[in-house]
Parts: C-alpha cells; sequence; structure tokens
C-alpha cells in the first residue's frame, strides 16, 4: 500500500480512540510504532523510535500537546505533528501551529477524514479542518501585515461556521437549515460575532469574513 513505511506514533490519555486509531491507520498501511497517554511518554517514546508523524491530542497529562509538539518540532524537524483535538478554539489552534504543527484536525471528522490528513501530514503537507483554515490563514494574513493579535476577538467554532456560511451568501435560515438549529440560534449566533468584531451590520461582517479567507 502507498502509506507502508510510514511509522506513525500516536498521543491521547484515551485508551479507546487510541485503539480505534491503531486499527484504521494500520488498515491504511501505516505502521504504529509508539503510542503515549502522557506528555512524559510522548516525548520518551518519539526520541527512543523517531516516527515520521505524531497524531497528538492537546489535552494529555503534562507536558501537554502544545509543549510536546514545540520540543519535537525543534529537535526533530522531520517530524511531522497532526493535531486531532476535541477542541477547535482560536488560541488551541493557534497555539498548536505557532509551535509547529503541521496540521490540525477535529475529532469529529469523518473516519476518512481523519486518514486523509495523517497521509497528508506524512508528506508533509499542512492539514487543517476546513472550519479551521480560514482562521489559521487570517491569523497569517494579520501577522503578515504586521497586525497586533493580541487583542483580537476570540470565536467559538460554530460562531465561525456561521460566519464562513454568511460569507457564501447563505441567508440565515439556510444557515439554520444545514446546522440544524433554529433560526433564532443563528441569529444570536451573529449578533455575538458583530458585538465581539464590533461590526455594525451583515455587509460589514461579510466584508470581514472575506478580508480572512472564510468564503473560499
Amino acid at each position: 500500500m502507498t502509506n507502508t513505511g510510514k511509522r506513525v506514533m500516536l498521543v491521547d490519555d484515551h485508551p479507546i480512540w487510541i485503539e480505534a486509531l491503531v486499527e484504521d491507520l494500520g488498515e491504511a498501511g501505516f505502521e504504529i510504532v509508539a503510542t503515549a497517554s502522557n506528555g512524559e511518554e510522548c516525548l520518551r517514546r518519539a526520541r527512543a523510535v523517531r516516527p515520521d508523524v505524531v497524531v497528538m491530542d492537546l489535552q494529555i497529562p503534562p507536558p501537554d500537546g502544545v509543549v510536546c509538539t514545540e520540543i519535537l518540532t525543534r529537535e526533530f524537524p522531520d517530524m511531522h505533528v497532526l493535531v486531532v483535538s476535541a477542541s477547535g478554539e482560536r488560541d488551541d489552534v493557534l497555539a498548536a501551529v505557532k509551535v509547529g504543527a503541521k496540521g490540525y484536525v477535529l475529532k469529529s471528522a469523518s473516519k476518512t477524514d481523519l486518514l486523509d490528513a495523517v497521509i497528508r501530514t506524512s508528506r508533509g503537507e499542512a492539514v487543517f479542518t476546513p472550519v479551521l483554515a480560514g482562521l489559521v490563514l487570517g491569523e497569517y494574513r494579520r501577522m503578515a501585515a504586521g497586525g497586533d493579535t493580541a487583542n483580537t476577538p476570540t470565536l467559538t467554532e460554530r460562531e465561525t461556521e456561521v460566519l464562513r456560511l454568511v460569507a457564501k451568501g447563505l441567508e440565515y435560515r439556510e444557515i439554520a437549515d444545514r446546522l440544524f438549529v433554529s433560526h433564532r440560534t443563528i441569529q444570536n449566533h451573529v449578533q455575538n460575532v458583530l458585538r465581539k468584531l464590533e461590526l455594525h451590520n451583515r455587509v460589514e461582517l461579510t466584508r470581514y469574513a472575506l478580508e480572512q479567507g472564510l468564503g473560499d
């Protein structure tokens, strides 16, 4: 198989999740060379086996996934870290990317998407769950422009998702139908986003979203 020879290490403190990944990645042709349930195990075993890819959870017993990612990518530049986390919060995503993670996908992703993410990471590609891609792109754009990110408002994963759909031109009721929530819920999300970004209407909101690459 095309993935034969690619050596993967899994880091997560949930045994059932690890077992599922071992089975799925093994079937896809990857060689699972180590697993770890905490930061100390992660660093020790990664240094010993030198995997091609580390599939890293962030919320592990210390040192956490961000610290482990920073240490491993510094010590082993050819070792690619893919974060697979339940959190889609902006601070978590950007913290992981800034210390060297190649990609970041959510645990809610489908089996197919998770496997694709590991395959692409093993090739050295950057890969992100679609709802997070615009967030990362926007951050890089602000950094390139010399913008101050310290005071950048933090949007939740759902608020970012709503913002992306607004940028695509969907009406609130269409967004509500797509996300299986009420029209009122979408209105509340939009109002929260407007307040956080200090914008006044849908036109300004759409312009902001497009500037951040969320309409792509």
